[in-house]
């Protein structure tokens, strides 16, 4: 399974703000669109990411408040990102050494969606499924072996 077959079945809905955006407006963005992260986008580029973790602890550091604070100030500069063509096996890995929730897909410079790690894990319960129904389908339709054939040949 890659990262393709994900985006297939969740859709290619994308929430994005600029470095520039208020994290006030950032925060209502999220609330609104009930997401637990945006894309920073600058000049048509990912410059980062902003998580619902990243929002609190900006939050907390202002004593409550977002007063004058910027997405720039309080986003993740460096996000996890992969390509439509990942394998899920990489995505798995790469999130759960970083403790990321959010990764960001790019091609071609363009960031064409993101996959969270409940996506990750949905996928890998449905693939899961899938097979064992398979299983279960392919043992119950086995086929019977004729009684002639099961006793040993003796001289």
């Amino acid at each position: 399974m890659i990262v393709s077959d994900i985006l297939r079945l969740k859709g290619k809905a994308l929430y994005t703000i600029t470095p520039e955006d208020s994290l006030a407006d950032a925060a209502s963005l999220m609330a609104e669109k009930d997401v637990g992260s945006l894309v920073v986008v600058s000049h048509e580029r990912v410059v980062g990411i902003l998580t619902f973790r990243e929002v609190i602890q900006a939050a907390v550091k202002n004593g409550g408040k977002f007063d004058g604070m910027s997405v720039y100030r309080s986003m993740d500069p460096g996000p996890l990102i992969c390509t439509a063509a990942t394998e899920m096996d990489e995505v798995r890995r790469m999130m759960l050494n970083r403790h990321a929730r959010y990764m960001p897909v790019i091609e071609n410079r363009q960031l064409i969606g993101v996959i969270s790690f409940y996506d990750v894990a949905k996928a890998v319960v449905d693939s899961q499924d899938f097979e064992n129904r398979m299983l279960k389908a392919y043992i119950r339709d086995w086929p019977e072996e004729d009684s002639k054939n099961t006793e040993p040949n003796l001289p």
